[in-house]
């Protein structure tokens, strides 16, 4: 907990020195960083990025590494284009299958590593451009969008919408017009809130928690005292897909267009930086999702 407690320390220290810069120049109005825009944005940005890093976390606890993130994401974000657009499926559907596909690649990661002994920082560096080009192939190196697509409004509210959006009526000139009470809370940083506290038991009080961290500070020790560690590491690589199935849906419906050469660049270096500063070795065996968040 006092890393936690540091690195959340700095960061309060680091936006208010944000703050207090612009302040400076600017002494009559509130800093722009503490506008309800900025914030709302923030809150928006964190919510993807956080889901597919606590994934990443996950992988790194095992002394893994995941360099394939951004271009699942840009794989993910062109057959969800082509899935609603071209073969006219129902977005329940789509969104079945778009989770699938990150996942399954993430089985694929697993069993090279763990069944063929191969280093997973080639495995997934491997991933990173054949995923891009697949994606780059299949879209035919342009760009898709989503405008006009069945589903449209359903997953551009997962992406962009705000809960607990309140207004109030006023008359105004004579006229009613509506006044925004209260923004509402971005969705994907709901997302973020829900998928923490799920991941939180799942790392911290389950017995496959307790796996992640024995395989990874000594995954030998760990299969001589009875655990499946390829079943372990491989499913930490499932699951890590299943989160960047998730951002990858937010993340292309918040764009709205899917560029796949493009997509996703340094995600992976994001969510890498999120697990590592949130405490997690990369020599595995350590790490929280409280650090990560």
């Amino acid at each position: 907990m006092k890393k936690e407690l540091g690195l959340f320390t700095l960061l309060i220290v680091l936006c208010l020195t944000v703050c207090g810069i612009q302040f400076a120049k600017n002494s009559s109005e509130l800093p722009r960083f503490l506008s309800a825009e900025n914030l709302l944005n923030n809150a928006n940005l964190i919510g993807m990025f956080g889901i597919f890093s606590i994934g990443t976390g996950m992988v790194i606890i095992t002394g893994g590494i995941d360099l394939s993130v951004g271009s699942m994401c840009a794989l993910a974000g062109v057959l969800l284009s082509i899935a609603l657009k071209e073969w006219h499926w129902a977005w329940p559907l789509v969104a079945v299958f778009i989770l699938l596909v990150p996942v399954l690649l993430g089985a694929a990661h697993g069993f090279l590593i763990t069944r063929m002994r191969m280093q997973p920082f080639i495995v997934t560096l491997c991933g990173l451009l054949i995923y891009r080009g697949m994606a780059r192939f299949i879209a035919g190196d342009s760009t898709k969008g989503f405008v006009g697509a069945s589903g449209f409004d359903v997953f551009t509210f997962l992406a962009s919408g705000r809960l607990f959006h309140i207004t109030r009526e006023e008359l105004v000139n004579g006229a009613m017009t509506k006044h925004v009470v209260f923004e509402g809370i971005p969705m994907p940083f709901v997302m973020l809130v829900i998928v923490s506290v799920i991941m939180w038991f799942v790392l911290h009080r389950s017995i496959y928690g307790r796996y992640l961290f024995a395989v990874g500070r000594n995954e030998e020790a760990a299969r001589f005292s009875g655990i499946n560690t390829k079943l372990v590491i491989g499913s930490s690589y499932m699951l890590a897909g299943f989160l960047t199935g998730t951002s990858a849906i937010m993340f292309a419906f918040y764009a709205t267009s899917v560029a796949p050469s493009t997509h996703g660049n340094f995600y992976e270096l994001y969510g890498i930086a999120a697990a590592v500063l949130g405490g997690c070795s990369l020599r595995g065996g350590e790490g929280s999702i409280i650090g990560i968040v």
